[in-house]
C-alpha cells in the first residue's frame, strides 16, 4: 500500500532523507512472523547504492520471518527533542519499505561487511578486513532493496 503522508507540511526534503539514511546510527527492522504477528528489532545498518545492508546471526526469529515473507520496513529516527511547553516532540524519521534477501555470494558479503566496518569502526579498516575473513562463514548479511521511502519531521 502506498499511502500518502497525512501531514504534507512535515514531509522531509530529499537531502535530509538521504542524510538520515547515510548517517543514522541504527534503525528498527520490522518483519511479519509466520503466524501473522509482527516483529521489530533494532539493527545497525549501512546505506549504499540505493540498498540497505545488515549483518547478524545465520538463524533465528528474524531469519525465519524473512524466509517466510521478505516484505519489510525499516525505520530510522534522527534528532529528537521533547518540547514540554508545546506538548509535542521535535523529530525527524525515515521509513523504508522493500524486499529483503540473504546475500549468498562471498564477495558481495565481504563488501557489505567492509562498508559496515567503515561506517562503525573508521580507522580500523585493515583490522576489520581480518575480522571479516575470520567471521564471514558464520555471519549473515541481509540486503534490503528499497521500493519506497518516506521521510517526516517536526523540525521546530
Amino acid at each position: 500500500m502506498n499511502r500518502e503522508i497525512r501531514r504534507q507540511e512535515r514531509v522531509l526534503e530529499e537531502s535530509r532523507i538521504q542524510a538520515l539514511l547515510q548517517n543514522g546510527e541504527y534503525g528498527v527492522l520490522s518483519t511479519t512472523s509466520v503466524d501473522g504477528g509482527v516483529y521489530g528489532f533494532p539493527m545497525n545498518y549501512v546505506f549504499e547504492d540505493g540498498s540497505i545492508y545488515f549483518h547478524g546471526a545465520m538463524e533465528g526469529h528474524k531469519i525465519d520471518n524473512i524466509t517466510a515473507n521478505p516484505l519489510v520496513s525499516f525505520c530510522i529516527v534522527g534528532n529528537t527533542k521533547v518540547s514540554p511547553s508545546t506538548f509535542s516532540t521535535i523529530y525527524e524519521s525515515v521509513i523504508v519499505f522493500g524486499i529483503i534477501e540473504t546475500i549468498k555470494v562471498k564477495e558481495e558479503k565481504f563488501n557489505a561487511l567492509r562498508l559496515i566496518v567503515k561506517k562503525y569502526s573508521p580507522g580500523f579498516e585493515s583490522e576489520g578486513d581480518a575480522y571479516i575473513e575470520r567471521a564471514i562463514q558464520k555471519t549473515n548479511v541481509l540486503k534490503l532493496t528499497i521500493h519506497r521511502i518516506t521521510g517526516k519531521g517536526r523540525l521546530q
